[in-house]
């Protein structure tokens, strides 16, 4: 079990030095409590490595990653619309928004999750696991993606320190926009005609709702300052 777990943990390192989870560790990390991403990610590593090891080690099969990557694709587009309606928050409402552990938790954990279904780090631990120990390579597996993406954090929350909030909110956005246009470009390579149309259309209506949420959300905002501004000169 041991050589298992330092074989599977060295694997998975190297392999996410640089890759896209890697990346999204250090975007959310702008944004949010450090801990908070590394406990989230933590998770959903586990659950995706649990299942990693079940397909290779108990069944010896391969999943289908075409629809699971158009699936995070879409998240991430979800997730950064989310990013730029932050910033429409007010002061006191920002500050409340950077310290909710619960919903942050779980979009992390969401999207993490959704991200490495299909991954190389999961067709990696699945190969291994079809060899090994199956709990060694899923604890090395897990610590090696963990230990990964803790150095994206760190980094990700030392330049928060020094960042104005308004460019890691965009930052971030155009990060998940980009992470949504891998991801769905991966999904699409060879798809059929029909999983082409309803993905592009699935993304329209996104974008679509996305942005009237926003608009909705920042006329508000300016209202509500108006409102404001006319209270306090009576």
């Amino acid at each position: 079990m041991i050589s298992a777990l330092l074989l599977s943990f060295g694997v998975i390192f190297v392999a996410e030095l640089g890759d896209k989870s890697q990346l999204m560790a250090m975007t959310y990390a702008l944004r949010y409590r450090w801990w908070v991403v590394l406990l989230a990610i933590t998770v959903a590593t586990t659950a995706v490595h649990a299942v990693s090891v079940f397909f290779g080690h108990f069944l010896g099969l391969s999943i289908p990653t075409d629809l699971l990557s158009i699936f995070a694709g879409l998240a991430m587009i979800v997730f950064g619309l989310w990013t730029i309606r932050g910033d429409s928050l007010d002061d006191d409402e920002s500050q409340k928004a950077t310290r909710v552990g619960a919903s942050v938790f779980l979009a992390v954990m969401s999207s993490f999750f959704l991200a490495e279904l299909g991954d190389k780090t999961m067709l990696a631990t699945i190969t291994l696991a079809t060899d090994h120990d199956w709990l060694g390579i899923w604890i090395g597996s897990t610590l090696g993606m963990v230990a990964a993406d803790a150095l994206a954090i760190a980094v990700g929350a030392l330049l928060g320190k020094h960042l104005p909030e308004r460019v890691i909110a965009v930052g971030a956005a155009v990060l998940f926009f980009g992470f949504g246009a891998w991801l769905l470009a991966d999904g699409l390579v060879g798809a059929s005609t029909v999983t082409v149309v309803a993905t592009v259309s699935a993304t329209v209506v996104l974008v679509g709702v996305g942005a009237a949420y926003i608009h909705r959300g920042r006329r508000q905002g300016r209202t509500g300052g108006q409102s404001t501004a006319f209270a306090d000169a009576c």
